[in-house]
């Protein structure tokens, strides 16, 4: 049997804290968003943490486990190529789907930019675990997969959050990376007990635990990770401790982030928590739970792919028809699929725009120095009628033609902002950026001359 090594106390790898990370005290080992690295080329931070014994862990956010479709090839490739690159002892994705349409549903693809909770059925579960195990045949580490955070409910579940882990797991022998923020904002939004979720979940398989903040506002916890820990989210981490000794805890920060010294006493807090659940009773318990991936796991990920397995294409169909449904309402303003809370998927919606109008900000900076104040009344707009296809570079691009095409922005020194618009929009739309050579760029200025004429 193939065992790793306990994890310890870690922090969310982010360029912003970089300098911060590298710095603090007592951080054994840190995550990083896989998507976000590229392996030729690993952030100074990150390589010096290697060199100094930090484990580093490739968190995904794009692979799609819960949607209907098989994984992609190409993002299960990366995904392995960023584990090899650090070094990683596991890799871990989320159990959500963030994409639907396509060939299933004889549909337009849409990607939602964010993860959204698969139905907690029987279909779900088969589709979740063939993706797992096809997932697992892929990476040269184990994998570990994440409960997620959701603002709605489906209608039709046939499984508590804990039953349905459990099913994963015991099917699969994929480890579990639990969030207990996550709990925590499913207790809120859909009135689920996360004593109960970890009474049902299979303690042997967690390979580590995430630890993160929010707000609440108008009776709707926003899984913000922007915000400090809150008291309710410690609590649920105290109760998963008092079960068994997690191998890893980590706090995940991604935006508004505070000075190094708060985010210090924040994983103090951490551990102070993780000391007080400790008890005598679960000491046997806490030797046996350290990451491991045995022989005769790694051979069932390997036949999960086999010829005699069920066919799941049925159960995917039906999956696919129904991601696709919920997915519309939330992107494209269908109707809204029968069952759910009409007020709740308008604040998913809500929240969908505002995430995609900040990260096309975050990818594409320039747009909102172009823009101005206008920028994100412009973007929620597009938003609302512009369903995102092919993830956040290429919104940015569409929103830009899509302004430019329409005559905007209307408002003063327009003129000059729709210059700089296109000539943003021209330098990243072909396939390779304009030269800039001043032959070139006379060129280009001669054709503007004759075109006008």
């Amino acid at each position: 049997m193939k065992r790793l090594g306990r994890l310890g106390t870690g922090i969310g790898w982010r360029p912003e804290i970089a300098d911060a990370v590298e710095a603090m005290p007592g951080i054994d080992w840190v995550e990083a968003v896989a998507e976000n690295l590229c392996p030729g080329h690993l952030p100074e931070s990150l390589l010096r943490l290697r060199e100094r014994g930090v484990t580093v862990v490739p968190h995904g956010v794009s692979l799609g486990l819960g949607g209907a479709d098989r994984p992609a090839e190409d993002r299960l490739t990366a995904l392995a190529e960023r584990a090899g690159a650090l070094g990683s002892p596991l890799v871990t994705e989320h159990i959500a789907f963030v994409r639907a349409g396509g060939p299933l549903t004889a549909s337009p693809l849409l990607e939602a930019g964010h993860l959204l909770p698969v139905p907690r059925t029987r279909d779900a579960l088969d589709v979740l675990c063939e993706n797992v195990r096809i997932a697992q045949a892929a990476l040269p580490v184990p994998l570990a997969v994440e409960n997620i955070a959701a603002l709605i409910a489906w209608p039709d579940d046939e499984l508590t959050e804990g039953q349905f882990l459990y099913e994963l797991a015991d099917r699969t022998g994929v480890r579990l990376l639990v969030d207990v923020a996550n709990l925590h904002t499913n207790h809120v939004n859909r009135a689920e007990d996360p004593a109960k979720a970890l009474a049902e979940l299979p303690v042997e398989a967690i390979a580590y635990v995430h630890v993160a903040g929010g707000f609440e506002r108008d009776g709707v916890w926003h899984d913000s990770h922007a915000h400090p820990v809150p008291d309710a989210v410690l609590d649920i981490l105290a109760d998963l401790a008092s079960r068994v000794a997690p191998p890893g805890v980590l706090l995940e920060r991604d935006d508004n982030f505070p000075d190094a010294g708060e985010l210090e006493r924040e994983l103090d807090a951490i551990r102070r928590t993780l000391r007080r659940a400790a008890t005598v009773e679960s000491a046997a318990v806490r030797q046996t739970a350290s990451v491991t991936a045995s022989t005769a796991t790694t051979a069932a990920a390997e036949a999960s792919v086999a010829d005699d397995l069920p066919d799941c294409t049925p159960a995917r169909q039906r999956v696919a028809l129904a991601q696709t449904a919920l997915l519309s309402a939330l992107v494209a303003g269908t109707p809204v699929p029968e069952g759910f809370d009409r007020v709740r998927l308008g604040v998913q919606s809500r929240a969908l725009g505002a995430k995609r109008a900040d990260v096309v900000a975050k990818v594409a900076p320039e747009l909102p120095e172009i823009l101005g104040a206008e920028y994100r009344p412009a973007f929620l707009a597009y938003a609302h009628g512009h369903p995102m296809s092919d993830g956040y570079r290429r919104d940015a691009l569409d929103f830009a033609a899509h302004l430019l095409l329409g005559g905007q922005p209307e408002t003063p020194g327009s003129t000059e902002s729709r210059r700089l618009l296109r000539e943003w929009w021209l330098d990243r739309s072909g396939p390779a950026p304009r030269s800039q050579h001043p032959t070139a760029r006379l060129a280009r200025a001669t054709r503007r001359v004759l075109l006008r004429r």
